[in-house]
């Protein structure tokens, strides 16, 4: 079981705020979760998978891309023949 002060340093990790009397319902949930987990370890039957059983991936198959003055009509800014982003620091 996960007590509530269990939660309340998670949430300080995760840097989300959860106040004083959201802090039942957040550790009933995480615990709920938890169970769910547990459910889970307990059924039988294979716990390994192969790779082959995800790979759903196609092929790849070359085409043209749009025009570069298609593109930048869409752009809300341009400069130099490029998209123009806002700055990131």
């Amino acid at each position: 079981m996960v007590s509530e002060k269990d939660v309340q340093h998670i949430a300080e990790l995760a840097d989300i705020g959860i106040i004083p009397e959201e802090l039942g319902t957040f550790t009933h949930q995480f615990n709920a979760i938890l169970e769910y987990f547990d459910t889970l370890d307990r059924v039988p039957g294979e716990t390994t998978f192969t790779h082959d059983l995800f790979n759903v991936l196609r092929e790849d198959v070359v085409e043209p891309s749009l025009p570069r003055d298609e593109v930048l009509r869409n752009a809300p800014a341009q400069e130099d023949g490029f998209i123009k982003a806002p700055r990131v620091m």
